[in-house]
């Protein structure tokens, strides 16, 4: 039997924490709470987590320090934004801080639902919708992107540390070299249903997977922006 997967509430507000918490536990979530940073540290030193929804706007530290200093410590544990109804720059911010995703406030609690399930389907803590084939690794100029344990290898043999949205987006991208991927087919093959209509989340997290597979923004070599299009995975692609 699969393990339930545990969610952590960080919100300073009590009437969020406990409205959200509800609504999860419901869906058959476990759930822990934590009203600031300390709380936040102290749950995720005594178990394990499976995916954040944080606040942006806590009291001390906020949400966008919190986030760059969990993925700075390379803690891979997926985290959902949760930011004011309308405030692009900080759904922008949250994203380049390592975000797999954003929710803005006031938020419909089944849309939470959607987009959870999603992010955990990407992590690997929810049905998988990987392929189930025997190869195990995904090759390509000297890099390699091992499927059992969800790691992206440098040439060096360096382990470069991935969200889970950007092992899903890298996922979706590897499976398809040499083809055009219109933006709407990438959030629907790594978000499907849970996605805004006009999400810009996609552009953020090709830039991020640009910038740890070196590729040069201004001319890249693997990752090509196809105008009017979306984006095309040009290397050549091996597995084993």
């Amino acid at each position: 039997m699969s393990r339930t997967p545990h969610i952590l509430i960080v919100d300073d507000d009590r009437e969020i924490r406990d409205l959200v918490g509800k609504v999860l536990e419901r869906d058959g979530f476990r759930i822990s709470r934590a009203e600031n940073e300390a709380a936040m540290r102290r749950v995720l030193a005594d178990g394990a987590i499976d995916l954040i929804v944080l606040d942006i706007m806590l009291p001390g530290k906020d949400g966008l320090a919190l986030c760059r200093e969990l993925r700075g410590s390379h803690d891979p544990t997926p985290i959902i934004m949760l930011t004011a109804k309308g405030d692009d720059i900080d759904r922008i911010l949250g994203l380049e801080m390592g975000a797999d995703d954003y929710l803005p406030k006031p938020f419909n609690s089944r849309e939470l639902v959607a987009r959870i399930k999603a992010v955990l389907r990407r992590g690997g803590s929810g049905p998988k919708s990987e392929p189930t084939c025997q190869e195990r690794f995904y090759c390509f100029e000297g890099w390699r992107l091992d499927i059992g344990k969800r790691e992206l290898l440098s040439p060096e043999c360096v382990i470069v540390s991935l969200s889970s949205s950007e092992y899903g987006l890298l996922l979706e991208l590897v499976q398809r070299p040499q083809r055009t991927l219109t933006r709407d087919q990438l959030i629907d093959l790594t978000r499907g249903r849970a996605a805004a209509v006009f999400d810009r989340s996609i552009d953020i997290q090709i830039s991020r997977l640009r910038k740890k597979l070196g590729d040069d923004p201004k001319d890249p070599r693997m990752i090509k922006t196809v105008w009017g299009g979306g984006y095309l995975f040009a290397p050549d692609v091996t597995t084993e």
